[in-house]
């Protein structure tokens, strides 16, 4: 392989002790499995202090006795991983759909071109799988979203987003943890919390898990 081959990530320094592995080709599941793999794999090493799971990448994190020839290992890793699926649990997230909290509906409604009521139900659809969890506390990013609803982010960001907030952004779905700036599009909303602070396990989603959306209500 070649470093120009879209099958082989990219491995970039991030600074004297970290690779970032990053897939080439669009956001698809086949190459996350692959990185979930991988990441097992790795984390294992003595030189890694921390794999960090992204969307469609990892972050290997090193110790300062890393041989030089890591990412000549890294490749070869990647080269012999095999499609990992984290066992994760089903969590059933019920949605109500539209009405006030449905903040970006038109546009959405827009840019489809399918009504209301079956944007949601095309949103409520399928089973999503929990790509990694950042950018906020327990916000899982979604992916398995029909390709027909996906939505480029908005220009300008709004100030705030309520917590519980069903939202899509770009070919992901996601729901908001806290209340928090974003880009996403509003579509619904949920009171189930995915961050409790003062809980034994204060994240709701983990990496891997699968999630399904219940229509509660349509408005």
């Amino acid at each position: 392989m070649t470093e120009t081959d879209p099958d082989e990530p990219t491995f970039s320094a991030m600074g004297e002790s970290a690779y970032l592995c990053e897939s080439r080709r669009p956001l698809n599941d086949a190459d996350q499995h692959r990185m979930w793999a991988l990441a097992e794999t790795v984390g294992a090493w003595p030189v890694v202090r921390e794999v960090v799971i992204g969307v469609n990448n990892i972050l290997v994190m090193l110790t300062p006795d890393a041989p030089p020839s890591i990412v000549k290992a890294l490749r070869e890793a990647w080269l012999s991983a095999g499609s990992a699926r984290a066992a994760g649990k089903l969590v059933t997230i019920r949605v109500d759909y539209g009405g006030p909290d449905a903040l970006d509906l038109s546009m959405l409604v827009e840019a489809t071109g399918f009504s209301a009521e079956e944007l949601f139900r095309r949103h409520a659809a399928p089973e999503y799988t929990v790509s990694t969890v950042g950018s906020m506390p327990g916000f899982g990013y979604l992916s398995g979203l029909d390709p027909a609803l996906a939505t480029p982010r908005r220009e300008a960001p709004r100030t705030r987003i309520e917590a519980g907030s069903v939202i899509i952004g770009g070919v992901q779905s996601g729901i908001m943890p806290i209340a928090a700036p974003s880009g996403w599009h509003v579509l619904g909303r949920t009171d189930v919390p995915l961050f409790s602070p003062q809980a034994e396990s204060p994240v709701l989603l983990k990496p891997g898990d699968r999630v399904r959306f219940e229509i509660r209500t349509l408005k």
